[in-house]
């Protein structure tokens, strides 16, 4: 499989730019962004570290398809969504250890990231979904086993800190901390444990139905080989005929290699993007600072570019009507950051002593709670179509206008 693959070379190439500006930055990168008074090095600072971010997101996105392929579902998809949520905990934590107060980030970075997965990217999957193939199906229990874990984790994480009256803002008390920490990890790891290895199949594609055409008087016998693939035999011709497979796609150039070499390219181009994130956010301060914008939207802006792999990775699952590997990224994203960056930040919180806002205001309340409430409705059924789509991006749009309102 690998003897007719293009060189390492030609495939990395863009490695090279990604490592050497990430190694620029981790030298120079203070004295860079010690002044960004200047319009025209404020705007070529920013669009340096953006387009190098988002070369980097497209190869993670390369790579982790390849091991997708090799792995199968759900442990590819696992791969990405892991990897994903490494990143932004690891760039709120970077941010936290520096010693910078800004209790509410790690908060407005989740809610951002669940308004842009669970309303934009879903909707957008949909929509493109449902406009190119009508209706698409998925497995139904596998979204909701995704949405059983989502919907309590997002309650007490985002919710309940601000109605407890053990603190004087949406923060929680040690104690609750600490159980907090404790539940979290201990229900992802167990959502991980039937996702991976007991109930794996719930978050597989449907099977394809198998479709025979037999001429009048024809004999068909069905049977099932070793592997568990249906096949169907003609009397007369002898002639094998393969059920049609809507999930099985052409991996369009995808260069495959194997486990190891991708696995380690993955985290090659991970790494600068932590490095290279954390600069991003000194030009999005400044920003901010001097227009006056509102400072969730420099969360939204980190939020895209973190999600930028599952999100290109995801609709063109959609757009090739596999749905499923779209539900499993999205959902499975949103799961893994409420689940995964609660118990990071809350960890760093009493290890530094600074205080970690989780509760959101009434205006994010009601958004989630919504939010919530229509894709349980979404994932009712079997069966999507443009209007679920549609829905989940009047909630997208509604949550853009109140960062600035």
């Amino acid at each position: 499989m690998t003897s007719d693959n293009p060189s390492v070379l030609r495939t990395e190439w863009s490695w090279l730019l990604v490592g050497v500006t990430a190694v620029l930055f981790l030298f120079f990168g203070s004295g860079w962004t010690a002044d960004l008074s200047s319009p025209v090095k404020l705007v070529l600072i920013f669009v340096w570290l953006f387009v190098i971010i988002l070369v980097a997101a497209f190869n993670v996105v390369r790579h982790a398809d390849a091991l997708a392929v090799i792995l199968g579902e759900p442990l590819g998809t696992l791969v990405l969504t892991l990897s994903v949520i490494t990143i932004e905990v690891l760039m709120i934590s970077a941010v936290m250890l520096t010693g910078s107060s800004q209790p509410t980030l790690a908060r407005d970075t989740m809610f951002a990231v669940a308004m842009i997965v669970m309303n934009g990217l879903i909707g957008l999957a949909l929509l493109v979904g449902g406009l190119r193939h009508h209706e698409q199906n998925y497995n139904l229990r596998g979204a909701n086993a995704y949405l059983a874990v989502i919907l309590p984790l997002a309650v007490l994480g985002l919710v309940l800190p601000s109605f407890t009256k053990s603190t004087d803002d949406a923060t929680l008390s040690t104690g609750q901390e600490v159980i907090e920490i404790i539940v979290f990890l201990a229900l992802y790891i167990v959502f991980l444990a039937i996702q991976t290895v007991r109930h794996r199949d719930l978050f597989m594609p449907p099977k394809p139905a198998l479709k025979i055409s037999a001429e009048p008087g024809e004999t068909v016998k069905v049977s099932q080989t070793e592997t568990g693939t249906l096949q169907a035999l003609t009397a007369t011709t002898k002639q094998q005929v393969k059920p049609v497979d809507p999930h099985i796609e052409d991996h369009g150039g995808l260069v495959i290699r194997s486990i190891g070499f991708h696995a380690v390219m993955l985290l090659a181009f991970l790494i600068p993007v932590v490095v290279l994130s954390k600069q991003l956010a000194y030009p999005i301060d400044y920003t901010i600072g001097v227009t006056g914008a509102p400072v969730a939207l420099g969360g939204f802006i980190v939020a895209l570019l973190i999600l930028s792999p599952e999100a290109m990775s995801g609709l063109r699952a959609a757009a090739n009507n596999r749905l499923q590997r779209s539900v499993n990224l999205y959902l499975g994203s949103v799961a893994a950051t409420i689940g995964l960056t609660v118990p990071a930040v809350l960890i760093i919180g009493l290890a530094t002593g600074n205080d970690v806002i989780l509760g959101l205001e009434p205006t994010g309340i009601i958004l989630l709670s919504v939010t919530l409430a229509v894709s349980l409705l979404t994932f009712e059924s079997r069966r999507t179509n443009v209007l679920h789509g549609a829905v989940h991006l009047v909630l997208f749009a509604a949550y853009f206008m109140l960062i600035f309102d």
